[in-house]
């Protein structure tokens, strides 16, 4: 796989919530410099990226229901209403991870489902293809649970589903911090589910090339990081 084609692989992420226009354009910049597939930023900044991104075919990636998924159904439709309207043309929601800790899986489904019919219908209004990510928060559920997840979001329709926030904390028994990024377990996991068709994105932790070829040999087709420029920059064709 050459640079130019792992580029097109990432979305470019800045999600801190001390992010700020400088953190923001530096990485429409690099995604231009770069050619990466996105930016992935906070949605109050989804119209300030639009208008720097207008006319290169960098996508615009922000997030719903973000971090913790627990927001109402209603709220993550209006927000990613509200996102493609200011120009975003890529959402990765949360889902109710409680719910799915439950076993409830008709809610996690129904509020995937809320949230695609919305930002679909949004983009038919803008005249725009609108791709719609469902972050399962690995770290956080057993297999089976994610397993269920993904067959959910299948069937409501998203685009691709993606493992991590990067901002949970799951902890052992003892109460020791565990990873709570991508694994290439939790990708080739979903890859399996969704079958060929359907995306899969890796985000969490990933910082070296090393790490996200890892990620794509396991099944990744998207990768969310930070540390698209050193990715690129330690590729090796």
């Amino acid at each position: 796989m050459t640079k130019k084609e792992i580029a097109s692989y990432i979305d470019q992420t800045v999600l801190a919530p001390d992010a700020g226009v400088k953190e923001i354009t530096q990485v429409c910049n690099e995604a231009i410099q770069y050619g990466f597939a996105s930016v992935c930023i906070n949605p109050v900044y989804v119209p300030y990226a639009a208008t720097a991104l207008e006319k290169t075919p960098v996508k615009v990636c922000t997030v719903v229901g973000f971090p913790l998924g627990a927001s109402t159904s209603k709220v993550k439709a209006d927000e990613a209403r509200n996102a493609i309207m200011n120009g975003a043309d890529e959402v990765d929601m949360v889902i109710n991870i409680g719910a799915a800790k439950d076993g409830r899986f008709s809610i996690v489904g129904s509020d995937i489902a809320t949230v695609v019919k919305a930002a679909k219908s949004a983009g038919r209004r803008v005249r725009r293809k609108i791709i719609v990510k469902v972050i399962v928060e690995t770290c956080l559920l057993e297999d089976s649970a994610i397993k269920m997840c993904c067959m959910c979001a299948k069937k409501a329709g998203a685009d691709f589903v993606k493992t991590s926030t990067g901002f949970a904390t799951p902890k052992s028994l003892d109460g020791q911090l565990l990873p709570n990024g991508a694994s290439e377990h939790h990708v080739r996991l979903m890859r399996e589910t969704v079958g060929p068709d359907m995306g899969v994105k890796a985000s969490g932790g990933i910082r070296s090339a090393k790490m996200a070829a890892a990620m794509i040999e396991a099944g990744a087709n998207r990768i969310g990081t930070s540390s698209g420029v050193n990715i690129i920059e330690n590729w090796v064709e």
